[in-house]
């Protein structure tokens, strides 16, 4: 299940500027105050967003009423209903700090909640599964998270690119280690780490060169789909590999 990605300015109709997508992952951007707290405020918030997607998907494959109805093509059209309003209204509330942040969790929470019929069946059928895709997701997220949290007055893309790659290689040989899923696998788990990492840099790029950011919740709504779909994707195959 694929969300939607969000429109490249977020914000509305506030100026972005102008770059290639080469330039936003192999550039580096000069920080102010204000650009340098927003950045670390949206992923913070975005960290926000994946524990309470985590919650979600607890709660979602461990209730047979959800892995039932999200198994249907009614559940099938909430989930697509859920997916596209919920971040919308946490937008349209991004001014408020409480309704915007509120709308956040519960975008990650149901995010997680829409996922009970995959999440159960990888727990049946390849435990390991749901591990692994974490643990992917997880290294993405936390290597460029530690470098956002660490820049001062500059974002260096290709030093976040780095970091994030680095720890998604490493997590998929150790993923290689516990499921055995063989050189293949190995490779397509690294793969799609760094692409989620990519993903993570681009879009970092994208909030970061907003002249008008006026809340960090639009550009962790943006983070948080990339993550969505990474970490969806990263299940399908390790659910795969874990079957077979």
């Amino acid at each position: 299940m694929n969300r939607e990605p969000y429109n490249s300015n977020p914000y509305g109709s506030s100026p972005v500027a102008e770059l290639s997508v080469g330039d936003k992952l192999w550039s580096a951007t000069a920080l102010d105050a204000r650009s340098a707290a927003n950045i670390k405020q949206t992923y913070m918030l975005l960290a926000v967003s994946v524990v309470f997607a985590v919650a979600g998907g607890w709660v979602g494959a461990t209730t047979p009423f959800f892995i039932e109805l999200f198994s249907g093509w009614i559940g099938w059209i909430m989930a697509m209903v859920v997916l596209n309003v919920a971040p919308r209204i946490a937008l349209a509330a991004r001014h408020n700090p409480i309704l915007g942040v509120s709308a956040l969790v519960a975008d990650g929470f149901l995010s997680g909640l829409v996922l009970a019929p995959i999440l159960a069946i990888a727990s049946l059928y390849a435990p390991g599964a749901i591990g692994g895709a974490a643990v992917i997701c997880t290294l993405a997220f936390g290597g460029v998270t530690t470098y956002v949290m660490s820049v001062g007055r500059q974002f260096s893309a290709p030093r976040g690119l780095m970091t994030g790659i680095f720890l998604s290689v490493i997590g998929a040989v150790v993923l290689n280690g516990f499921l055995e899923i063989g050189f293949l696998g190995t490779l397509i788990s690294a793969g799609i780490g760094i692409f989620g990492v990519m993903i993570l840099v681009y879009a970092t790029s994208e909030v970061l060169h907003n002249r008008e950011a006026d809340s960090p919740i639009p550009g962790a709504l943006m983070l948080f789909a990339g993550m969505f779909n990474i970490f969806v994707a990263a299940l399908n195959l390790l659910l795969s590999f874990g079957r077979d």
